[in-house]
């Protein structure tokens, strides 16, 4: 597997097809080759290069300091622009990962032509605040939830309640989440970056053709945070997909990634913030 040594440390990455360059930057705990399940292959198919990576402290990557901040996980992710010679491209953020592509377009304007964030915040609120002392107060403590109940906790907080309405769907998931070990202990790790600062201010100064996409059923990140930060970067646009919770990408795929493929289309104008539909309905 191909990797760049950034920091001292090795991040690993890969890099998909030819035509249009497009990074990935996938959210909190959760590994880039997650892209590969649905994203990578129908963006590769529209013409595009796709490139994902494992952010720092999810293997095969190195493990970081546990004071790192978001803004070296951007560092990061413009190193990798750079060793690629692929900028300006463009970049498709998830919940974290998409607070990681806001602050590279802050801080590496050259760097992103265009900009997608998805299930994404501009801060934190009074409920995600307490979700994070709640958890560090588990650690803290040194009590260790087993997988099962974790596993409950993840589904009820990343899916949307439509799909809980499927038992068999909601077995599967379960397992899925039972045996996510290992994003767990990445998740812990990244955890310090938590509670976010109010960021929607200087979300002000994003120059890249934005859009952003809410998921309906998000409890995570709710349409309304999504809104915030349409209406605080200039020109963007904005969309909610309906039938999804926080992990979109996986539970409605093919949904997404229409709505993917049409924010990354060159001839697509910023517009204003204006929350609208899929044109074609997500499925029940």
């Amino acid at each position: 597997m191909p990797e760049i040594i950034r920091d001292g440390f090795r991040l690993n990455y890969q890099d998909t097809g030819s035509g249009v360059p497009v990074v990935l930057i996938m959210g909190t705990g959760g590994s880039g080759r997650a892209w590969h399940l649905h994203q990578v292959p129908a963006m590769v198919a529209a013409g595009h290069r796709v490139v994902t990576f494992d952010n720092r402290g999810v293997s095969p990557s190195d493990n970081s300091p546990p004071d790192f901040t978001v803004d070296d996980m951007a560092a990061d992710t413009a190193a990798l622009i750079e060793h690629l010679g692929i900028g300006p491209c463009a970049v498709v953020g998830t919940s974290l990962g998409a607070r990681i592509a806001a602050e590279l377009a802050l801080s590496r304007p050259e760097l992103v032509g265009r900009l997608v964030l998805m299930a994404a915040r501009g801060r934190s609120d009074a409920m995600s605040t307490a979700l994070n002392r709640a958890e560090r107060e588990i650690e803290e403590l040194g009590i260790e939830l087993p997988p099962s109940y974790r596993a409950v906790m993840q589904v009820l907080q990343q899916l949307s309640g439509r799909s809980l309405s499927d038992d068999r769907r909601t077995t599967d998931w379960l397992e899925i989440f039972e045996m996510s070990t290992s994003a767990e202990a990445t998740a812990r790790a990244q955890r310090g970056l938590y509670p976010m600062p109010d960021r929607l201010t200087a979300y002000r100064g994003v120059r890249a053709p934005s859009h952003v996409i809410s998921f309906a059923d998000d409890i995570l990140a709710p349409p309304s945070a999504g809104r915030e930060i349409a209406a605080a970067i200039p020109g963007s646009t904005f969309q909610v997909i309906d039938g999804c919770g926080h992990i979109g990408y996986l539970e409605h795929p093919d949904t997404v990634n229409r709505a993917l493929l049409a924010a990354l289309r060159p001839e697509r104008a910023p517009g204003p913030a204006v929350a609208h539909r899929p044109e074609v309905p997500a499925p029940a």
